[in-house]
């Protein structure tokens, strides 16, 4: 199978970066709770902006820590021989610190790729399961007909009420529940 991973909300917690770095740049706090949708509106998009673009500052990138279970699950599939794409919405600038903290926690991968579609990049190379926290890319990533798969958050919680959506609380559940569509056991395109 050929699985395409989202790293930030996906493979560490990229929420507590971006919340400290409001409150400290604009004196806004941002509960996670309270997050339940994807838009922040509390903050104006240009702060938005901002916020993303040094939040993926080499520092943040090196300094993150993956989720428990994460490295260990992407190097289990990996090893099971299936093709690990890992994507992210981060500017082309933050590839070689994305790459570097890739390669220093351990996580092996086929390929990385950073850009604002990550939709099209998966059909563009046949990906069958994208994970990612993103409510738009998991919808987009169903009508292209790749199974698509998160990890619970506030702001894609009714996303697993949807038909399809695969929902996990944390990697080794989530790993659990996709182990019929990794076998093969469940059917992945149409």
């Amino acid at each position: 199978m050929r699985i395409a991973i989202d790293i930030d909300s996906t493979l560490h917690d990229y929420w507590d970066v971006f919340a400290k770095l409001a409150r400290k740049r604009f004196g806004v706090a941002l509960t996670y709770e309270d997050q339940i949708t994807y838009d922040i509106d509390r903050l104006r998009p240009e702060q938005v902006a901002a916020l993303t673009a040094e939040s993926h500052a080499a520092v943040h990138v090196l300094g993150a820590r993956p989720y428990e279970g994460a490295v260990e699950v992407v190097s289990a599939w990996h090893d099971a021989g299936h093709f690990i794409h890992i994507t992210s919405h981060r500017a082309q600038d933050a590839h070689e610190a994305t790459a570097r903290w890739l390669d220093e926690i351990g996580l092996p991968h086929d390929e990385l790729y950073c850009s604002f579609d990550k939709v099209t990049r998966c059909t563009e190379i046949e990906i069958d399961v994208l994970i990612d926290d993103s409510p738009a890319n998991i919808l987009r990533a169903q009508e292209e007909r790749i199974v698509p798969a998160t990890i619970l958050h506030p702001w894609n919680r009714e996303l697993c009420e949807e038909e399809g959506v695969i929902c996990a609380a944390d990697w080794h559940q989530l790993a659990e529940r996709l182990t019929p569509v990794l076998a093969g056991t469940r059917p992945v395109r149409g």
